[in-house]
């Protein structure tokens, strides 16, 4: 039996993204004028606050002019005004129509949002959270949680120190019991205890299957001639072709700086298809290469983002506890926007735990969030958007847009229809047999790149002698199943080169994990067809260290 030390807070928060140092500083805020004394502690997996921060970013302030009113006077590093959008239709690798504004659904205009590096948003966050006296522990992933008579109680961070068998090193460290009246989950996509929680108090039993994308991000240094801050660019089409669905960006930031990527709906059916590669080559397009050319790569990355939306949305509480953010899945995909719903959710955990703290009995299951979010703006919000995603997965680019057009541009999100996508993106792949492989070109090494320099970039880093954090339930399915079926796509939808085939001495096919390469994304845990990988925290202060993603 490990002895561990056991430290007590009235509330744990797991993740400094958007949404849990929101929920941390409402919560200090709220004490502040209660006169009341709250221990609040924010536990951050990423070696400091942002490092594992990916996102776009156009940024509504919509929350944040709430939380915090006098953000700008305050210096957030929010600066860079949208100046206008230009939204294309790409038909093939030449050519690109750019669309009137008319035909494009209204959630697409991003007028009085801002171009933002959400990294450097979290880290100024949590100066202001520090400010009202929170405590925050950058470096230690929450490895567990704590459940006692059916309720949670805290969580168990990871032990540091030990080797790839399990046994402890000579620096070897026990994690610590982090406990608390209420833990408030803020993982981020697909967060390893948010998914526990949700089978264990089956949170999910009303909801339809969560559905994601895979985001790619890159920052380019580019000539001034070509710059044109606040410009923001979005598109459709072409790399993707039948089967798969996504959409590109281009934003011109501050400094001679863009922000490139693509997302790809994880639901694509090729298993040949290989998302990074269909980003190196989006960027060969005219519309991407005549601002790219001469420039200087000098950032990438990439993750997972929850896209259902409404209809995905889980049960929220528990006993003792709150999913909140994109654990939950509260992004608005018809906006391409997560940041500001994932802070309004929690705020509104923040005002459910405080009532709660505040009465003589506090109620372990804060079912009044429940009733918060439902009377709060991001909950109308989501539910205007309701049916963008699914209208998209069943009738296609074409249709689901002209439907979503007509829904959001004339009805406002009220058309009287509810469609639904039930499949899970993992069930969507088909067998080899069925699909045509895809020739990729190489990289040039000017516009697209290979998977290794780029995850150079990314500044990945892991502790070499750990145990695998990319846990096979089955060692055998990878070759016996995956391979023989579907081409074993693990090695192509990884957009680290984690996941690779190799032949062994006697010239069997083996499956090799290269886990130190692991970016965080989540995908495999999302797309793998016979959902055979698990992804559990690594080490703290494991993964990338994005500078300012």
């Amino acid at each position: 039996m490990i002895e561990r030390e056991t430290m007590e807070f009235d509330v744990v928060i797991v993740g400094a993204g958007p949404a849990g140092l929101s929920c941390a500083i409402r919560l200090a805020q709220q004490a502040q004028e209660k006169q009341q004394e709250l221990m609040i502690c924010v536990v951050e997996k990423g070696s400091e606050v942002g490092a594992h921060i990916l996102s776009g970013a156009v940024f509504e302030t919509t929350a944040l002019n709430e939380l915090i009113p006098d953000w700008q006077t305050k210096g957030a590093p929010i600066t860079t005004k949208v100046s206008h959008d230009e939204i294309y239709l790409f038909k093939n690798e030449t050519s690109a129509k750019l669309l009137p504004n008319f035909v494009v659904p209204k959630t697409f205009m991003n007028e009085g949002n801002y171009i933002v590096s959400m990294g450097n948003v979290c880290r100024w966050l949590a100066e202001q959270a520090e400010s009202l006296g929170i405590e925050i522990f950058p470096g230690f992933s929450a490895h567990s949680l704590i459940i006692e008579d059916n309720e949670v109680k805290g969580i168990v961070t990871g032990d540091m120190g030990v080797d790839k068998d399990g046994q402890p090193k000579d620096s070897y460290m026990p994690g610590m019991e982090l406990r608390a009246k209420y833990t408030v989950f803020a993982e981020g996509c697909r967060g390893h205890l948010g998914k526990q929680l949700i089978k264990t108090f089956a949170l999910d039993k009303e909801a339809t299957p969560q559905h994601y994308g895979i985001g790619f991000k890159e920052i380019w240094q580019v000539s001034p001639e070509k710059h044109q801050e606040g410009l923001v660019v979005h598109g459709a089409g072409w790399p993707l072709s039948e089967g798969a669905s996504g959409g590109s960006f281009l934003y011109h930031a501050e400094n001679n700086q863009v922000v490139i990527g693509l997302i790809i709906d994880l639901n694509y059916d090729n298993p040949y298809l290989s998302p990074f590669d269909e980003f190196q080559r989006m960027k060969h397009h005219p519309v991407f290469a005549k601002v790219l050319e001469g420039g200087e790569r000098v950032s990438y990355g990439a993750r997972a983002i929850a896209k259902g939306g409404f209809h995905s949305l889980p049960k929220m509480h528990f006993p003792g506890g709150l999913l909140i953010g994109c654990d939950a899945g509260t992004l608005n995909f018809s906006k391409i926007k997560g940041n500001h719903t994932a802070m309004k959710s929690g705020m509104i955990a923040a005002d459910a735990i405080i009532e709660a703290l505040s009465s003589d009995a506090p109620a372990s299951d804060l079912i009044t969030y429940a009733e918060k979010f439902k009377s709060s703006w991001v909950y109308d919000e989501l539910y205007k958007s309701r049916n963008f995603g699914p209208a998209l997965h069943k009738f296609g680019k074409i249709l689901g847009g002209a439907y979503n057009m007509i829904d959001q541009n004339i009805f406002s999100g009220s058309l009287p229809f509810t469609i639904k996508d039930e499949v899970p993106d993992h069930a969507q792949m088909k067998l080899k047999s069925d699909c045509t492989p895809i020739d990729y070109p190489k990289p040039d090494g000017k516009l697209s790149f290979d998977k290794l320099s780029s995850v150079f970039l990314s500044n990945t880093n892991h502790e070499e002698s750990q145990p695998c954090h990319l846990q096979l339930a089955d060692p055998s399915i990878p070759i016996n199943v995956n391979l023989a079926k579907y081409a074993e796509p693990a090695q192509r939808y990884c957009p680290a080169g984690v996941y690779e085939i190799a032949k062994s001495d006697d010239g069997n096919d083996t499956f090799v994990i290269n886990a130190q390469n692991c970016i965080h994304c989540k995908t495999c845990d999302i797309k793998d067809p016979s959902q055979n990988i698990t992804w559990v925290t690594p080490e703290g202060a494991g993964g990338p260290n994005y500078p300012n993603m």
